[in-house]
Protein backbone atom coordinates (compact mmCIF):
# COMPACT_ATOMS: atom_id res chain seq x y z
CA UNK A 1 0.00 0.00 0.00
CA UNK A 2 1.11 3.25 -0.76
CA UNK A 3 2.32 5.40 2.30
CA UNK A 4 0.54 9.12 2.63
CA UNK A 5 1.67 12.35 0.85
CA UNK A 6 1.78 15.16 2.30
CA UNK A 7 -1.77 16.41 2.13
CA UNK A 8 -2.86 13.65 4.58
CA UNK A 9 -0.48 14.36 7.08
CA UNK A 10 -2.74 16.35 9.22
CA UNK A 11 -4.94 14.40 12.35
CA UNK A 12 -8.18 12.54 10.74
CA UNK A 13 -11.47 12.89 11.88
CA UNK A 14 -12.76 9.36 12.48
CA UNK A 15 -15.05 8.12 9.43
CA UNK A 16 -18.55 7.13 10.05
CA UNK A 17 -20.85 4.45 8.62
CA UNK A 18 -24.35 4.52 7.35
CA UNK A 19 -26.10 6.35 10.59
CA UNK A 20 -29.23 5.61 11.60
CA UNK A 21 -30.50 8.82 10.47
CA UNK A 22 -27.80 10.86 8.07
CA UNK A 23 -25.64 13.57 9.73
CA UNK A 24 -26.34 16.96 8.46
CA UNK A 25 -22.63 18.07 8.32
CA UNK A 26 -22.66 20.77 5.51
CA UNK A 27 -23.67 23.76 8.42
CA UNK A 28 -20.59 23.66 11.00
CA UNK A 29 -18.36 23.17 7.43
CA UNK A 30 -19.86 26.20 5.69
CA UNK A 31 -21.90 28.39 7.88
CA UNK A 32 -20.11 32.12 8.25
CA UNK A 33 -18.61 32.81 11.83
CA UNK A 34 -20.33 35.38 14.11
CA UNK A 35 -20.18 38.87 12.98
CA UNK A 36 -18.32 37.87 10.24
CA UNK A 37 -20.73 40.11 7.88
CA UNK A 38 -20.69 37.09 4.83
CA UNK A 39 -23.72 38.02 2.53
CA UNK A 40 -25.89 35.12 1.81
CA UNK A 41 -24.84 35.53 -1.71
CA UNK A 42 -21.13 34.94 -0.53
CA UNK A 43 -22.29 31.52 1.22
CA UNK A 44 -24.35 30.58 -1.48
CA UNK A 45 -21.35 30.61 -3.67
CA UNK A 46 -19.15 28.46 -1.43
CA UNK A 47 -21.78 26.11 -1.03
CA UNK A 48 -21.84 25.77 -4.84
CA UNK A 49 -18.47 25.52 -4.93
CA UNK A 50 -18.04 22.87 -2.37
CA UNK A 51 -20.51 21.00 -4.44
CA UNK A 52 -18.31 21.31 -7.18
CA UNK A 53 -15.18 19.87 -5.37
CA UNK A 54 -17.17 16.97 -4.09
CA UNK A 55 -18.16 16.18 -7.53
CA UNK A 56 -14.78 16.13 -8.73
CA UNK A 57 -13.51 14.34 -5.88
CA UNK A 58 -16.47 11.44 -6.35
CA UNK A 59 -14.72 11.16 -10.16
CA UNK A 60 -11.60 10.91 -9.28
CA UNK A 61 -11.53 8.81 -6.02
CA UNK A 62 -13.18 6.58 -8.48
CA UNK A 63 -11.22 6.75 -11.19
CA UNK A 64 -7.82 5.90 -9.52
CA UNK A 65 -8.78 5.58 -5.67
CA UNK A 66 -7.82 7.39 -3.07
CA UNK A 67 -4.06 7.20 -2.54
CA UNK A 68 -3.54 7.73 -6.27
CA UNK A 69 -5.56 10.57 -6.33
CA UNK A 70 -4.31 14.59 -5.67
CA UNK A 71 -5.77 17.31 -4.05
CA UNK A 72 -4.02 19.16 -7.21
CA UNK A 73 -5.77 17.24 -9.56
CA UNK A 74 -9.06 17.78 -7.44
CA UNK A 75 -8.21 21.50 -7.40
CA UNK A 76 -7.85 21.40 -11.40
CA UNK A 77 -10.86 20.12 -12.31
CA UNK A 78 -12.72 22.64 -10.47
CA UNK A 79 -11.12 25.34 -11.94
CA UNK A 80 -9.70 26.99 -8.33
CA UNK A 81 -6.14 26.83 -7.14
CA UNK A 82 -4.88 24.39 -4.42
CA UNK A 83 -4.82 26.44 -1.41
CA UNK A 84 -8.27 27.46 -2.16
CA UNK A 85 -9.40 23.87 -1.85
CA UNK A 86 -7.64 23.46 1.17
CA UNK A 87 -10.60 26.41 2.34
CA UNK A 88 -13.22 24.10 1.84
CA UNK A 89 -11.14 20.72 3.03
CA UNK A 90 -7.51 21.25 4.32
CA UNK A 91 -6.73 17.52 4.06
CA UNK A 92 -7.66 15.00 1.78
CA UNK A 93 -8.58 12.53 4.81
CA UNK A 94 -11.74 15.17 5.43
CA UNK A 95 -12.56 15.37 1.50
CA UNK A 96 -12.88 11.96 1.23
CA UNK A 97 -14.68 11.72 4.34
CA UNK A 98 -17.36 14.56 3.26
CA UNK A 99 -17.65 12.68 -0.27
CA UNK A 100 -18.42 9.24 1.69
CA UNK A 101 -21.00 10.95 3.51
CA UNK A 102 -22.74 12.62 0.67
CA UNK A 103 -23.28 9.29 -0.70
CA UNK A 104 -25.14 8.22 2.38
CA UNK A 105 -27.09 11.22 2.77
CA UNK A 106 -28.40 11.38 -0.61
CA UNK A 107 -29.09 7.43 -0.52
CA UNK A 108 -30.52 7.71 2.62
CA UNK A 109 -32.64 10.55 1.97
CA UNK A 110 -34.18 8.31 -1.09
CA UNK A 111 -34.25 4.87 1.32
CA UNK A 112 -36.37 7.25 3.89
CA UNK A 113 -38.71 8.45 1.50
CA UNK A 114 -39.49 5.09 0.33
CA UNK A 115 -39.73 3.63 3.76
CA UNK A 116 -42.20 6.80 4.38
CA UNK A 117 -44.69 5.36 1.48
CA UNK A 118 -45.02 2.65 2.84
CA UNK A 119 -42.73 0.41 1.07
CA UNK A 120 -41.30 -2.31 2.26
CA UNK A 121 -37.30 -2.48 3.23
CA UNK A 122 -36.14 -5.22 0.64
CA UNK A 123 -38.60 -3.41 -1.94
CA UNK A 124 -36.66 -0.15 -0.66
CA UNK A 125 -32.86 -1.91 -1.07
CA UNK A 126 -34.19 -3.25 -4.52
CA UNK A 127 -34.76 0.72 -5.26
CA UNK A 128 -31.60 2.02 -3.75
CA UNK A 129 -29.99 -0.61 -6.21
CA UNK A 130 -31.99 0.61 -9.25
CA UNK A 131 -31.39 4.29 -8.84
CA UNK A 132 -27.38 3.06 -8.78
CA UNK A 133 -27.76 1.57 -11.92
CA UNK A 134 -28.50 5.30 -13.63
CA UNK A 135 -25.33 6.56 -11.25
CA UNK A 136 -22.20 4.52 -12.41
CA UNK A 137 -19.63 6.89 -11.36
CA UNK A 138 -21.13 6.30 -7.55
CA UNK A 139 -20.66 2.41 -7.62
CA UNK A 140 -17.09 2.98 -9.16
CA UNK A 141 -16.46 4.75 -5.94
CA UNK A 142 -17.63 2.45 -3.87
CA UNK A 143 -16.19 -0.82 -5.57
CA UNK A 144 -13.09 0.99 -5.48
CA UNK A 145 -12.44 2.67 -2.22
CA UNK A 146 -14.25 -0.78 -0.23
CA UNK A 147 -11.45 -2.87 -1.83
CA UNK A 148 -8.67 -0.22 -0.82
CA UNK A 149 -10.45 0.12 2.52
CA UNK A 150 -9.72 -3.18 3.29
CA UNK A 151 -6.19 -2.23 4.38
CA UNK A 152 -6.19 -1.20 8.40
CA UNK A 153 -4.72 1.95 7.43
CA UNK A 154 -6.86 3.01 5.16
CA UNK A 155 -8.66 6.15 6.21
CA UNK A 156 -11.94 4.97 5.44
CA UNK A 157 -10.99 1.32 6.87
CA UNK A 158 -13.58 2.30 10.01
CA UNK A 159 -16.17 3.97 7.76
CA UNK A 160 -16.48 0.99 5.98
CA UNK A 161 -16.63 -1.50 8.60
CA UNK A 162 -19.28 0.31 10.39
CA UNK A 163 -21.26 1.07 7.31
CA UNK A 164 -21.21 -2.96 6.98
CA UNK A 165 -22.03 -3.76 10.29
CA UNK A 166 -25.10 -1.04 9.97
CA UNK A 167 -26.59 -2.88 6.84
CA UNK A 168 -26.24 -6.68 8.32
CA UNK A 169 -27.40 -5.74 11.38
CA UNK A 170 -30.58 -3.74 9.83
CA UNK A 171 -31.17 -6.73 7.32
CA UNK A 172 -31.02 -8.99 10.02
CA UNK A 173 -33.64 -7.56 12.04
CA UNK A 174 -35.66 -7.04 8.79
CA UNK A 175 -35.30 -10.93 8.47
CA UNK A 176 -36.82 -12.05 11.73
CA UNK A 177 -39.39 -9.49 11.87
CA UNK A 178 -40.34 -11.75 9.00
CA UNK A 179 -39.96 -14.85 10.15
CA UNK A 180 -41.84 -13.78 13.56
CA UNK A 181 -44.97 -12.59 11.03
CA UNK A 182 -44.17 -16.14 8.59
CA UNK A 183 -43.32 -14.31 5.93
CA UNK A 184 -39.60 -15.89 5.81
CA UNK A 185 -38.95 -19.47 4.43
CA UNK A 186 -38.82 -21.72 7.43
CA UNK A 187 -35.52 -23.33 6.69
CA UNK A 188 -33.57 -19.75 6.16
CA UNK A 189 -30.43 -18.94 8.31
CA UNK A 190 -30.95 -15.15 9.45
CA UNK A 191 -27.28 -14.17 10.17
CA UNK A 192 -25.70 -16.04 7.01
CA UNK A 193 -28.88 -14.58 4.29
CA UNK A 194 -28.37 -10.89 5.92
CA UNK A 195 -24.35 -11.78 4.48
CA UNK A 196 -25.28 -12.91 1.80
CA UNK A 197 -27.77 -9.98 0.77
CA UNK A 198 -24.53 -8.04 1.15
CA UNK A 199 -22.46 -10.01 -0.99
CA UNK A 200 -24.19 -10.05 -3.45
CA UNK A 201 -25.68 -6.59 -3.68
CA UNK A 202 -21.07 -5.99 -3.74
CA UNK A 203 -21.11 -8.55 -6.50
CA UNK A 204 -23.57 -7.22 -8.82
CA UNK A 205 -21.92 -4.20 -8.21
CA UNK A 206 -18.38 -5.54 -9.91
CA UNK A 207 -20.31 -7.37 -12.67
CA UNK A 208 -22.09 -4.10 -13.65
CA UNK A 209 -19.02 -2.04 -14.15
CA UNK A 210 -17.03 -4.87 -15.75
CA UNK A 211 -19.77 -5.26 -18.32
CA UNK A 212 -20.59 -1.71 -18.78
CA UNK A 213 -19.99 -0.34 -22.30
CA UNK A 214 -19.13 -3.66 -23.50
CA UNK A 215 -20.54 -6.06 -25.97
CA UNK A 216 -23.23 -7.78 -24.12
CA UNK A 217 -26.27 -6.38 -22.41
CA UNK A 218 -25.76 -4.65 -19.47
CA UNK A 219 -26.23 -6.54 -15.95
CA UNK A 220 -29.26 -5.74 -14.39
CA UNK A 221 -28.22 -5.23 -10.39
CA UNK A 222 -31.78 -4.80 -9.45
CA UNK A 223 -33.28 -8.03 -11.16
CA UNK A 224 -30.55 -10.06 -9.80
CA UNK A 225 -31.24 -8.94 -6.13
CA UNK A 226 -35.11 -9.14 -6.85
CA UNK A 227 -34.48 -12.76 -8.49
CA UNK A 228 -32.73 -13.85 -4.75
CA UNK A 229 -34.90 -11.86 -2.74
CA UNK A 230 -37.23 -14.12 -4.02
CA UNK A 231 -35.96 -17.19 -3.07
CA UNK A 232 -36.10 -17.00 0.63
CA UNK A 233 -39.37 -14.41 0.72
CA UNK A 234 -42.40 -15.89 0.09
CA UNK A 235 -44.68 -12.93 -0.93
CA UNK A 236 -41.08 -10.94 -2.59
CA UNK A 237 -42.01 -10.67 -6.45
CA UNK A 238 -40.01 -12.56 -8.42
CA UNK A 239 -37.23 -11.03 -11.01
CA UNK A 240 -38.01 -11.28 -14.75
CA UNK A 241 -35.60 -13.18 -16.23
CA UNK A 242 -32.33 -11.44 -17.38
CA UNK A 243 -31.28 -12.26 -21.15
CA UNK A 244 -28.13 -14.25 -21.63
CA UNK A 245 -25.53 -14.96 -24.26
Amino acid sequence: MPSRTSETTQPREGARGVPERAPDTSASREAPGRGSGAAPRGYAKGRAKRDEILEAATGLFGEVGYHSASLREISSRVGISHPGLLHHFPTKELLLQAVLEHRDEVDFALLADDLAQGVAYFDALVNVVERNAARPGIVELYCILSAEATAPDHPAHEYFQRRYDDVLARSRRELTDRAAQGRLRPDVDIPATARAIVALMDGLQVQFLLERNGPRPPVDMAAGLRAYLSLILPDAAPAEAETSD
